[in-house]
């Protein structure tokens, strides 16, 4: 349900909406029907930012387009996926198991089992906010946050999982490691993981 409709500047509006389930649910019926002069679609938490042409499109008829978007039901889990391959030798891992009461195989288990998907972008180019249908691999973030968590690190924090692009501080949860590239300004488009992609983790030993 959306809850308002901001602008945001004189080339922008922001939606505010209830959840991230709701967030979802309309960014895909936006990212669908988006009409010529709609730069960007922003999706975040509890908001959707959505960047504007207003040469193209007025001001008034974008937010009237929004007005009138119904949000989509949940995606198929059919389609392309995004395999990750991950090494589940994370220095928080037994920890976690800990917190959730259970053991580090089935953490892994659970994780590398389970269908992700993009909600948004986060604090680093490259860094998506990854969630899943289920959650029993929901943790806290560390009290303490490490002052560098290397590049590639893969990570459990509230409802949300996670990889570092690159070498920063942080208080996720680790679990694990990759070696796929998050960000390479080069390609086309730079992220490997963009909002609304399926993500399966596989556990490489």
């Amino acid at each position: 349900m959306i809850r308002r409709i901001l602008p945001s500047g004189d080339r922008a509006l922001l939606v505010e909406l209830d959840d991230l389930d709701a967030v979802l649910a309309l960014y895909r019926t936006l990212a669908d029907t988006r009409p010529p002069g709609v730069l960007d679609l922003v999706p975040a938490a509890r908001t959707i930012g959505v960047a504007i042409d207003p040469r193209v499109l007025p001001l008034s008829a974008a937010h009237g387009w929004l007005e009138r978007a119904e949000p989509a039901p949940a995606a198929a889990s059919t389609g392309e996926v995004v395999s990750i391959p991950v090494h589940y030798d994370g220095e928080d891992l037994a920890e976690v198991a800990a917190l959730l009461g259970t053991t580090p195989r089935e953490v892994v288990a659970l994780h590398a089992g389970s269908l992700w998907r993009v909600a948004f972008g986060g604090f680093a180019p490259g860094f998506s906010y990854l969630v899943t249908d289920h959650d029993r691999l929901r943790v806290p973030r560390r009290a303490t946050p490490r002052t560098r968590v290397p590049a590639g690190s893969v990570g459990l924090a509230g409802e949300f999982s996670g990889i570092y692009p690159r070498s920063s501080p942080g208080g996720w949860q680790l679990i694990g490691r990759t070696d796929a590239v998050l960000w390479d300004a080069q390609a086309d488009p730079p992220a490997l993981l963009r909002p609304g992609a399926a993500v399966r983790f596989e556990e490489e030993r």
